[in-house]
Order: C-alpha cells, then sequence, then structure tokens
C-alpha cells in the first residue's frame, strides 16, 4: 500500500478553493485563481491561489502547467515546474505566461496549474578535483546528433 501523506491547506481568500484531483489516481492536483488577472499576448503574472499549505518534510510541491490551457490558448506556467517548499507557509502563486496571441483572462475558480507532490531526495555535497568518468562524458547540448 502507498504511503499517503496529510496535507493542510488553509484559506487566504473567500474566494479559493481547495485543491482537487479531477480523476481519482491522478498526479496532479488542479490549482485554481482566486481573482482576476488579464494577460496580453506575451506578458507575464502572478495570479493568486487564496491558499496556504503545510507540506511534511521530505516532500515539495511542484506546481506545473495544465496542457488545456497550454493547447487551447498558449498558457502554461512560466518558472515550470515551480517548487513550493516543505518551509514556505506564504500564499501559493502561480505565474502564468501567455504565448497566444490574444489577450487571456484568468478568472476566479478557474483551474490554472496542477500540484505534484514529489519525494525531495537529501544530498550532501563534496568539492573534489576530479570527476568519475562515464559514457557521455562532457557531451552536452546537441552531441546526440538530430
Amino acid at each position: 500500500m502507498p504511503n499517503i501523506h496529510q496535507i493542510r491547506f488553509k484559506k487566504l481568500h473567500p474566494q479559493a478553493s481547495l485543491p482537487v484531483q479531477a480523476h481519482p489516481g491522478d498526479a496532479g492536483m488542479d490549482l485554481q485563481a482566486c481573482e482576476q488577472v488579464t494577460l496580453a499576448p506575451g506578458a507575464y503574472g502572478l495570479v493568486r491561489t487564496g491558499l496556504a499549505v503545510e507540506i511534511p518534510g521530505g516532500l515539495e510541491g511542484q506546481v506545473r502547467p495544465r496542457s488545456g490551457l497550454a493547447l487551447k490558448h498558449g498558457i502554461t506556467v512560466l518558472n515550470a515546474p515551480g517548487t513550493v517548499d516543505a518551509g514556505y507557509r506564504g500564499e501559493i502563486g502561480v505565474i502564468l505566461v501567455n504565448h497566444g496571441r490574444a489577450p487571456f483572462v484568468v478568472e476566479p475558480g478557474m483551474r490554472i496549474a496542477q500540484m505534484v507532490f514529489a519525494a525531495v531526495a537529501r544530498v550532501t555535497v563534496e568539492l573534489v578535483d576530479e570527476l568519475g568518468s562515464s559514457m557521455r562524458g562532457a557531451g552536452g547540448f546537441g552531441s546526440t546528433g538530430t
């Protein structure tokens, strides 16, 4: 049986709505706007959700685009995925960008993004003089051809 975490939300605005999964088993929970914002073509802006969250240690909240908004209107999350750290208790905001050709109006209650909760790997950092070798080596951008 999967490990289930309880995520606690606090409403900061009367228009705020708790995030919901559209279908059982979905990875993401839809985040909704609590205000009206108009994004001109090429513009971006912060859209408030009216929610704060208490994420258990060892997890993060990833704010990701909704595919329908991207396909139909060219609207996406500018810093996707945005990270909500476990220690953050402020309002969840979503930075949307309009890659479309027409102004886009975000209305209160509109599903604007999705949040996925994921485990965070704990690491230590070590400075070394040399790194271990690998098959790929330093091959980067375009190194495998087209």
